[in-house]
């Protein structure tokens, strides 16, 4: 008889594979995820039938945690703090957790990532997206399609994280310059 899964397994599978895909890679081999969880690669594949499916639900988990930087934004604050906020929480995020980071941008670019679990991620983030629309419905870009907005927020952003990365002595500072870009950019 097959013994009942443990979220605690398939917790520390999820865990194990964003540090083994982080430092190795997507081709990191699902024996090495095993070992990393502390699981047999046989337990690996109860919980996961295929390594598709370990990462389409890795994806699925990273975009619904970063999603989580709109948690708590002050709903009565004006629009630019309410930015700043979700600004600051997505630096925090990025910069506290570089493996996470790595890990979703490789699954991002990904041709194992299913449609089903690109559109699961994409209503995971579904407040994140609906938020830069509110804030560049007026600005210069507001023209454009989200999708290009969204763009270019993520570029600043990205080079904000890999320049708090390279110096986090200054990471305050760091982040409100890749702010003030950011807040040019879109009102």
């Amino acid at each position: 008889m097959a013994r009942p899964r443990s979220d605690d397994k398939q917790s520390a599978i999820i865990a194990g594979a964003t540090r083994v895909i982080a430092s190795q890679g997507l081709g990191a081999a699902t024996a090495a995820i095993a070992k990393e969880a502390g699981v047999s690669n046989g337990s690996l594949f109860t919980y996961f039938a295929t390594k598709a499916d370990l990462l389409n639900q890795l994806y699925i988990e990273l975009k619904t945690e970063m999603a989580s930087v709109l948690d708590g934004i002050p709903a009565e604050s004006g629009l630019r703090e309410q930015a700043l906020y979700m600004w600051s929480q997505w630096m925090n995020w990025a910069t506290s957790h570089p493996e996470k980071r790595r890990t979703l941008a490789l699954l991002s670019v990904s041709d194992d990532i299913r449609t089903e679990s690109r559109q699961a991620a994409g209503q995971a983030m579904s407040g994140f997206r609906e938020f830069m629309r509110r804030v560049t419905q007026n600005g210069p870009l507001s023209e454009e399609p989200l999708g290009l907005r969204a763009a270019l927020i993520n570029g600043i952003a990205e080079s904000t994280i890999d320049y708090i990365m390279q110096d986090p002595a200054n990471a305050d500072k760091h982040s409100r310059a890749g702010f003030e870009a950011f807040w040019r950019v879109v009102v």
